[in-house]
């Protein structure tokens, strides 16, 4: 049976997708088996698996985006990265996701592995994957955009710059979390300057913990001032589970600006848990469609 191809999904309107990551050991094995079963009857466009680097990464990342097109109703989108790997290793990757029947890949620079042994990689820019894959052949291609800019970009015209000429050879874009609407917006506008107009897929990573606020800060991603301030009034009223509740409810806020702004659809970092997603999904009224 033919997969469909998130380009066609997204061709064809609004997409609602959640991502994960492939688990390390066994008691992450049981909470993603325990997520997927709470998503599956919300019915996602799709949903993406990442990748840490590494054979070991790459493996499980392979075998739980197989197993979805076999045991589940899920239409998988596998992440690559060509750091640390040859040009020949990632065509045997592409190769072993079409055998498998994964047609839908996010192609990405990634960071350099932990392991010293690994090289930095024949390749050097998510660009160069999409091409590879294009030479393959047979995939929907996504890349990654960041509404700050990447952290490696000098400045925002060159950011802006690259990320419109990766588009141009993939087929859709999903971003870095982010926590306002002009954030997004001014993304989009300067692709449209310069002349992109491909779909770009909002991030929504939904804040259910006042620890989890500095690592998003570190990852480029800071939330504004009144977000904090009103995480940290619900952590004095209520504690953890009221800062969950003021999370999901500021991401539920920014979700409904995005979706009446025109945005392609949501795509939801699920760090392999349902609640806060099946929640946000209630709300806006998606679930069941």
């Amino acid at each position: 049976m033919a997969m469909a191809w998130i380009s066609d999904l997204l061709a064809r309107g609004p997409t609602y997708s959640f991502e994960f990551f492939p688990p390390r050991n066994d008691a992450e094995q049981v909470t993603l088996v325990r997520t997927l079963h709470d998503l599956e009857p919300l019915a996602p466009s799709f949903v993406s698996v990442t990748y840490r680097g590494g054979r070991e990464s790459r493996q499980r990342t392979h075998d739980l985006v197989a197993g979805m097109l076999r045991s589940t109703t899920l239409l998988p989108m596998a992440h690559l990265v060509c750091a640390a790997h040859t040009r020949q290793e990632l065509v045997e990757i592409l190769v072993s996701f079409r055998k498998a029947g994964v047609e839908n890949l996010m192609a990405l620079g990634g960071d350099p592995p932990a392991e010293p042994a690994a090289g930095p990689g024949e390749l050097l820019h998510a660009i160069e994957l999409v091409e590879l894959a294009r030479a393959v052949g047979g995939f929907s291609i996504g890349v990654a955009s960041h509404p700050a800019g990447h952290p490696a970009s000098p400045d925002m015209v060159s950011d802006r710059d690259f990320l419109a000429a990766k588009l141009h050879v993939a087929d859709f874009s999903v971003t870095q979390f982010f926590w306002t609407l002009e954030e997004y917006t001014r993304l989009v506008d300067d692709l449209a300057e310069r002349g992109m107009e491909k779909p770009v897929l909002p991030g929504i990573m939904p804040v259910t913990s006042l620890r989890s606020v500095p690592r998003m800060a570190e990852m480029g991603a800071p939330l504004p001032s009144g977000a904090v301030e009103r995480l940290e009034d619900a952590d004095a009223e209520g504690g953890e589970e009221a800062v969950r509740r003021v999370g999901v409810g500021i991401a539920t806020e920014l979700c409904e600006k995005l979706l009446a702004a025109g945005a392609p659809g949501l795509h939801f970092y699920t760090l392999n848990r349902s609640s806060a997603t099946r929640e946000i999904y209630t709300t806006l009224g998606l679930g069941g469609r």
